[in-house]
């Protein structure tokens, strides 16, 4: 195995800071809503492409790991269809290589998923070898399993960050996640992280189901003091593809991101620190800038700049996942798409191989867009949106994203 480069700490420190405003498929609300205040140095060098330029062949993308296929609840949403333990899951020994491969690489985050990562016997090891070696070591979890051992744990092993799944009352909650007692067992697993000192927010999905429990989540993280409330847009793969009747129309989803910005405004003004992102929808950046663009025309200029040089999702650019089994694909909805497998190849070759047609494909995509995405004026922000839902919406990687819900004026006005 290659030696593992490993960056010095004020590299490390001002990586892991940049990427706090807009990474991956996040925005991050409460961070732009700041957007014309003056930046720190790791902001700079965050949209200066400090941590993601690696040479002409690629970049240092996120790394989604889906650690394990066995999970403790059966959500409805569920992208991986996780449930019972895979056969051909990665050994210890294979996942330390691994590591060491996405070290030498530089990666900036390995964010451990599953399935349930928590079920992984090695997972606390993985965690701390991974924080050993400069990576940013996230866990994504349905907090059902977080003890109070296992929270300080999971603080020792050096986690920056746990993003626990909470769909709103236990009621809901539970129907949606597939266990009695997930709603009960997920709020404690919340504060048992919060008592050890561990960072950790809370996860929502955004669908027709979920939708009126909006505001529950949001005065029940102002009561709890959540740091952070991530909400994600749905995305029908996996076992997601049996609730595609559950997604927002368009203007519902407008509607509903008018909401969550105002919101996202109130929690500012009244002092809370709660940070609130969206995920998985890049056209919330664009609908963002039009608010802003109404309400504060120079905060809307310093947030235009801002998501013009992140440049919009970033699946096979600055954001990559591999399964269980060491396949990778060019983000966790696209596990249909294999680029190669880290038990035959190094992830950093495999993610520098210039010649393999979707990584150039999704790094030019432009001109490949169909529809509406290729007529819109604000492609530049958006880079497409999320080409996993234009797949599984009418089986076409280039078809329009069926997420964007900006009107055909709005696509054709640009600035």
């Amino acid at each position: 195995m290659k030696n593992a480069i490993i960056p010095g700490r004020q590299d490390r420190e001002t990586c892991f800071s940049v990427q706090k405003l807009l990474k991956g498929s996040m925005l991050n609300l409460t961070k732009l809503l700041n957007a014309n205040d003056q930046p720190h140095p790791p902001d700079n060098a965050r949209y200066a492409g400090r941590c993601f330029n690696v040479s002409q062949n690629g970049v240092r993308p996120v790394v989604v790991w889906n650690c394990t296929s066995a999970c403790n609840l059966h959500c409805r949403h569920c992208y991986a269809a996780a449930g019972a333990p895979q056969h051909d899951e990665m050994s210890t020994y294979e996942a330390e290589a691994f590591i060491d491969d996405l070290a030498a690489f530089e990666i900036p985050v390995l964010l451990f998923s599953g399935g349930e990562p928590l079920m992984r016997e090695d997972i606390f090891y993985l965690i701390s070898h991974a924080a050993s070696l400069g990576i940013r070591p996230v866990i994504s979890t349905n907090g059902t399993l977080i003890c109070q051992k296992t929270a300080q744990r999971i603080k020792q092993s050096g986690a920056a960050y746990v993003g626990i799944s909470m769909d709103g009352s236990e009621e809901v909650n539970d129907a949606f996640r597939g266990r009695q007692g997930a709603y009960t067992a997920a709020l404690k697993g919340t504060k048992n992280c919060l008592a050890s000192g561990q960072k950790v927010g809370w996860r929502f999905t955004i669908s027709r189901y979920t939708l009126p429990q909006l505001e529950h989540m949001f005065e029940l993280v102002k009561q709890e003091g959540i740091p952070r409330l991530c909400l994600y847009h749905l995305v029908t793969s996996g076992r997601g593809a049996s609730i595609s009747d559950s997604q927002l129309s368009p203007g519902q989803t407008r509607e509903t991101m008018d909401w969550i910005i105002e919101k996202t405004i109130q929690l500012k003004e009244q002092a809370f620190n709660t940070e609130v992102l969206t995920v998985d929808n890049h056209t919330d950046g664009v609908f963002f800038f039009f608010k802003m663009r109404d309400k504060d025309p120079e905060k809307a200029e310093s947030v235009y700049r801002l998501l013009k040089n992140q440049g919009g999702n970033r699946s096979g650019i600055g954001l990559a996942d591999v399964d269980w089994s060491g396949n990778v694909h060019p983000d966790q909805f696209t596990q249909s798409i294999n680029l190669g497998n880290v038990r035959e190849q190094y992830f950093s070759d495999i993610w520098t191989n210039a010649s393999h047609i979707v990584l150039q494909q999704l790094r030019n995509r432009k001109n490949l867009l169909k529809g509406k995405c290729a007529r819109c004026k604000w492609v530049e922000l958006c880079n497409g949106n999320l080409r996993a839902r234009a797949y599984h919406e009418y089986g076409d990687f280039w078809a329009p994203d069926p997420g964007c819900y900006l009107s055909e004026e709005e696509i054709c006005v640009g600035t």
